[in-house]
C-alpha cells in the first residue's frame, strides 16, 4: 500500500471520494434521537445497512465528531485506490 494522508479539507475529502464513484452515508442503524451516526463512503453497488446522505449532512456529522479523512490515492498496482477510513483528529 502506499503512504496515506489525513485530511480534514471538505473540498479535498469530497472531490476523492466522487473521482472513485463514492457517495456520502452512513450505518443507518446508528442514526438515532438527533445523532448523526457512524459515516462511511459508499461505493457501487449500495453497500446493504448503509444509507446515503447529502454531503452537508455528512459533513456536519464529520465536523460534530471531530474526525479526520485517512485515504489513499493509488494502491501498490497504480490504480486508484478506494482506501479510506475516519480516524480522530490529532
Amino acid at each position: 500500500m502506499s503512504d496515506g494522508k489525513t485530511t480534514i479539507d471538505h473540498d479535498e475529502i469530497r472531490h476523492w471520494c466522487e473521482a472513485r464513484g463514492g457517495h456520502p452515508a452512513r450505518v443507518a442503524t446508528t442514526a438515532d434521537h438527533g445523532e448523526g451516526g457512524i459515516l462511511r463512503i459508499d461505493f457501487e453497488p449500495p453497500a446493504d445497512g448503509l444509507e446515503r446522505i447529502s454531503w452537508e449532512d455528512w459533513f456536519e456529522i464529520f465536523e460534530e465528531s471531530d474526525l479526520a479523512f485517512l485515504h489513499q490515492d493509488r494502491a501498490a498496482d497504480g490504480s486508484a485506490s478506494r482506501f479510506n477510513k475516519l480516524v480522530e483528529r490529532d
